[in-house]
């Protein structure tokens, strides 16, 4: 009779933390969804992003081409990346030109990617080359609530 009574609370435990791993990742989908439906502030845009998993990172590219490493800052909890900055428009040399059309972006852009996973702040890198701007996050197992300022190599 013992056995059953340790066997039934071992089963609720395990019930009790399945359902906390369920609401967890509910709570970050519905954080993620508030985050992407945010509008942006006036006279923003957003740069395009990939993210890739392989088995000991995360890799984030984002395409900035015209923007140099002094240009970006990023910011990096356990949560999220903050990709912001600002692309400045190119004065022409002593030529009037005008646009017919331009699709291009300029101006201040900010982009956050919500993670999923737990990463190692300390050891994550990142390098602009050819306008993209490659992020790497090693994976951990354990996760911190500090920010920490990520240096850009410029290549």
């Amino acid at each position: 009779m013992i056995k059953q009574v340790r066997a039934a609370a071992g089963l609720e435990r395990l019930e009790l933390q399945r359902l906390r791993d369920r609401v967890g990742r509910l709570y970050a989908a519905l954080q993620e969804a508030m985050e992407v439906d945010t509008p942006l502030a006036s006279a923003t845009w957003a740069p395009p992003v990939d993210l890739c998993e392989t088995e000991k990172e995360i890799n984030v590219r984002v395409e900035l081409p015209g923007v140099t490493a002094d240009q970006i800052k990023l910011g990096l909890t356990s949560s999220q990346l903050r990709i912001s900055g600002e692309k400045k428009r190119r004065v022409p040399r002593n030529r009037i030109t005008s646009h017919l059309c331009s699709e291009r972006n300029y101006g201040p852009f900010t982009r956050i990617v919500p993670l999923r996973w737990t990463i190692d702040v300390r050891e994550a890198t990142a390098e602009l080359h050819d306008g993209v701007l490659l992020v790497r996050l090693p994976k951990i197992t354990d996760r911190r609530g500090k920010e920490f300022k990520i240096v850009i190599k410029e290549l």
